[in-house]
């Protein structure tokens, strides 16, 4: 399909994609602990699904030739946010698997309980569960 000037285009998907050096370890990662399934698998490409709401990811081989060259490594400064209805209870279960912690789980003024854990490829992962702000967060939120 063609779209002419100025005619706008339909976004039909958004989701990360986080390069590793592993990438069946990663997607084991994304699938054991926090219930991604598989949607489509090759040596080198995951892509995965949610089932109970459709959120995806993907894991690429940090090597893979689509990847312009420098880079393939884990990105820094970028966490990806999976937001659960119980942190406590997942943190427990993480920690008992061995996942590493980077942060470990605490409650934030701004209206979040969260840990930061780290996948295989090197990515931070921060674990949420929204809990009430705050007074001085509270007008911050549009609700």
């Amino acid at each position: 399909m063609h779209h002419d000037e100025g005619e706008e285009i339909m976004l039909t998907g958004c989701y990360p994609v986080l390069c590793t050096a592993d990438v069946s370890a990663s997607a084991n990662f994304y699938r054991e602990h926090f219930g991604f399934t598989t949607v489509f698998e090759a040596d080198w490409y995951v892509s995965l699904r949610h089932p109970d709401r459709g959120h995806e990811l993907a894991l690429l081989d940090a090597g893979h030739e689509s990847i312009p060259a420098g880079y393939g490594e884990a990105a820094r400064g970028m966490l990806v946010n999976l937001e659960v209805d119980d942190v406590d209870a997942l943190a427990a279960r993480l920690d008992a698997a061995g996942v590493p912690t980077v942060q470990a789980l605490r409650s934030e003024a701004f209206g979040q309980r969260h840990v930061i854990v780290r996948d295989p490829g090197g990515v931070l992962v921060d674990v949420i569960t929204e809990i009430e702000p705050a007074p001085e967060f509270a007008a911050a939120f549009g609700r």
